[in-house]
């Protein structure tokens, strides 16, 4: 079963995502800030995936989170999102693509299949 980490700290948004990837068949985890995202990867070592928004508030911003990710988890799948600012491909880490939102399923979908190939 595919694993993925939601970190987005607009309820709303989270919970669509969650029932989303759910229907999809994924076990998801979820966190509403880089913090919380970093204990539940420390405490579930399957997460493969990792969905995060850019601003959110709290120690570190979604870009930075990657980043921290990419070091300590290189393995991951990273997929960073925002509705309000565009990154440029040489500020992601590398194996990250950037997605602007609102998102389109298929889309997301799609993307995650051609990262996983």
């Amino acid at each position: 079963m595919n694993t993925i980490l939601i970190v987005e700290d607009e309820a709303i948004v989270r919970f669509e995502l969650i029932d989303f990837f759910e229907d999809e068949g994924y076990r998801v985890f979820e966190a509403e800030n880089a913090d919380d995202a970093i204990a539940v990867l420390e405490r579930n070592s399957t997460i493969r995936i990792v969905l995060t928004d850019i601003d959110m508030p709290g120690s570190m911003d979604g870009l930075k989170l990657a980043h921290y990710i990419r070091k300590r988890y290189p393995p991951t799948l990273l997929l960073i999102a925002s509705g309000r600012v565009s990154v440029s491909q040489s500020e992601l880490p590398d194996y990250s693509v950037f997605l602007s939102k609102p998102f389109d399923p298929t889309r997301l979908m799609r993307t995650i299949d051609d990262m996983t190939r």
